[in-house]
């Protein structure tokens, strides 16, 4: 007998159809002889109706209230599915993420998970029913809802798992698994077999919209492996684990990320501790910063670029605003016509010459570099928007079409 926990995402419920389809799929893995434990997202595109309708009677709804408003869309799908599965003479037993023990810090919209009390979840497993949780919300420390953020789901799947200790956990959704690339938009791009935590999460960071960071994270820091498959078609799927070398290929995949914005603080005063006063109120505001380029210092200034997500674009702008006028820097400027492009690979670590061929590749097609950063095992480079599905292809078709190893 294996525990199985089974994340179901929006377009795998989108429909009556679907939530029936799902619910023959659980039973027909409980009979096997397993216990199961499902989360489900809302419905289709239940969350963005939830926050179109709030925005019609305030245009910035109180961040307390629409959780608890976005809150309900799970609880539709849990109340729908349990149905289902009962219709077809199993028992279910529906949690919201409060009754599942889903314990999360008090910041709204995008909470942490602090802690997973499984108690109530394994008292229904006792009983022989499958649990169907909410998924993407939980109760902070006031015992008010709170939710996880988009793709909150797969970590509620994730850490569900880790606190039961499950056999197996499968992340189902509306692809095959974890591709090269964006097969929408680099036809070439191929399905692959297995990743690593670290990849994935490169991946994520970089624009790849297959799982929410914070769930990888929270999969590599409790060792939980699972699996990403389509709910719609058959197929072995991505097994993501920890994997310390490959052999073979340098890079895995490639990504984009059109949602990105710079900005550039200019004729900042060149002395210590202006870097911690600009991205240290970033910080403050939860805003991430990736990429960071300062230009050499003339004349004891400088410039500084950075670039954050276009949801975080107008919060950074008024920050970078204010601590420039404190600072006394120069104008503050933007650019949202930018994509980032990414190459992500464990076997890049020790292969030398990957970057030279990454900026080959762009140089042929006219692409012009703008930012550069990287990692061990990731090298992103910021380019125009316009340039952006081109370059991609051109760095996919130089390292997955046709590879090239160390001898």
């Amino acid at each position: 007998m294996a525990l199985i926990v089974q994340k179901y995402g929006g377009s795998s419920v989108a429909t009556p159809e679907r939530i029936v389809s799902v619910a023959e799929q659980v039973v027909r893995r409980k009979r096997q002889g397993n216990k199961v434990v499902i989360v489900v997202s809302a419905m289709g595109k239940t969350t963005d109706s939830l926050i179109s309708l709030a925005r019609q009677v305030h245009p910035d709804p109180p961040t307390r209230e629409m959780d608890r408003l976005l809150s309900t869309g799970e609880l539709v799908s849990v109340a729908l599915l349990c149905m289902a599965i009962e219709r077809l003479g199993e028992q279910a037993e529906g949690l919201s993420g409060r009754l599942a023990g889903i314990r999360t810090d008090s910041t709204h919209t995008k909470a942490r998970i602090r802690r997973i009390d499984p108690r109530r979840i394994r008292t229904e497993l006792e009983k022989d029913a499958i649990v169907v949780v909410a998924g993407f919300q939980g109760v902070g420390p006031e015992n008010v809802v709170t939710t996880l953020g988009r793709g909150g789901s797969d970590l509620t799947a994730i850490a569900i798992a880790a606190a039961l200790k499950a056999d197996v956990c499968e992340i189902y959704t509306d692809v095959d698994g974890v591709y090269t690339a964006d097969p929408r938009r680099v036809p070439a791009a191929r399905l692959l077999s297995e990743i690593s935590y670290d990849e994935l999460l490169e991946m994520a960071s970089s624009g790849a919209k297959v799982m929410q960071s914070r769930s990888v994270e929270c999969a590599k820091k409790y060792g939980v492996p699972f699996l990403v498959k389509s709910s719609f078609q058959q197929g072995a799927g991505t097994m993501v684990r920890e994997i310390k070398v490959r052999e073979g290929a340098v890079v895995s995949a490639v990504s984009i990320d059109e949602n990105q914005a710079k900005i550039t603080i200019f004729h900042v005063p060149d002395r210590p501790g202006i870097a911690a006063a600009v991205f240290g109120e970033l910080g403050d505001a939860r805003i991430n910063v990736d990429m960071i380029v300062q230009n050499v210092s003339r004349e004891k200034h400088t410039d500084i670029s950075f670039t954050v997500s276009s949801a975080d674009r107008q919060r950074a702008l008024e920050i970078a605003r204010r601590v420039a006028k404190e600072i006394k820097a120069g104008e503050v400027g933007e650019d949202a016509d930018i994509a980032k492009i990414s190459i992500i690979g464990i076997g890049m670590m020790n292969q030398p010459g990957v970057a030279g061929r990454m900026f080959r590749s762009l140089a042929e097609q006219g692409v012009n570099i703008q930012m550069i950063s990287t990692s061990e095992i990731r090298i992103s480079c910021l380019v125009p928007k316009e340039d952006g599905e081109r370059a991609l292809r051109a760095v996919h078709a130089e390292f997955i079409e046709h590879p090239r190893t160390a001898v």
